[in-house]
């Protein structure tokens, strides 16, 4: 008989990892943060429990996107009112709002429920390589 993962288990050593998105590719990058949000490589991960880690994203605006998406793919978004569609090119999105593209991705990829909300808001975004979060003391990123 397996023992039932309680809550405190689950959120016992929570690390902080810094990925840097200079010249990495947006999707792969994008998947593997997923991963680690959820607490995929955590021995005691269970889907319906917060067992990941949390992870800083640093250099967002110099991600990297391959083939004609620059220009060819778009951020669609909805402002609530009738009518209102607003579509970008991922280019002016990433100078206007440097974070947005990598955001999206990643959240794209998490549970959408209460839980993906929950591992979304351990996901901490930069454009510039500098972020407060020395305190935490994060380590590299795996995989980099």
């Amino acid at each position: 008989m397996t023992k039932s993962l309680s809550r405190e288990d689950a959120q016992a050593a929570r690390r902080w990892y810094v990925a840097n998105a200079e010249g990495q590719v947006l999707g792969r990058l994008a998947s593997r943060v997923a991963g680690v949000l959820r607490g995929k490589s955590n021995p005691r991960f269970a889907p319906h429990i917060d067992a990941g880690d949390f992870v800083v994203i640093v250099n967002a605006a110099k991600v990297r996107l391959t083939g004609d998406k620059l220009r060819k793919k778009e951020a669609i978004r909805h402002t609530g009112y009738p009518g209102g569609v607003r579509r970008e090119r991922a280019e002016e999105v990433l100078t206007k709002h440097p974070t947005r593209l990598l955001r999206e991705a990643v959240e794209g990829m998490l549970p959408k429920n209460r839980l993906g909300r929950r591992l979304a808001t351990k996901l901490k975004i930069y454009p510039g390589p500098d972020h407060p979060h020395q305190a935490q003391r994060p380590v590299p990123f795996p995989g980099e």
